[in-house]
């Protein structure tokens, strides 16, 4: 298993519903990439001073490096990246 770590900083100001279209979109994602483990993370509530910014994180687990490696070029993902940033 290997395990990938997302990490987002959401503008001020965005809407709720953006910020939930984003989990949701990136939920889904699951089903469309072969090799994908789980998916889960949410907002960031560290009380710890390590935030740097980053609002939302997120971790993936892939079965494999080659699984990971697929996903990052994987057209589903490459849309979801387009679509939020």
């Amino acid at each position: 298993m290997i395990t990938h770590i997302v990490l987002f900083k959401i503008k001020e100001g965005s809407s709720k519903k953006l910020i939930e279209n984003l989990y949701n979109n990136l939920y889904l994602i699951k089903d469309k990439i072969r090799g994908i483990i789980s998916i889960s993370g949410g907002k960031n509530i560290s009380l710890e001073n390590f935030k740097k910014g980053y609002t939302q994180g997120f971790i993936i687990n892939f079965i494999d490096e080659k699984a990971r490696d697929n996903y990052l070029v994987d057209k589903e993902h490459i849309k979801l990246v387009n679509k939020f940033t």
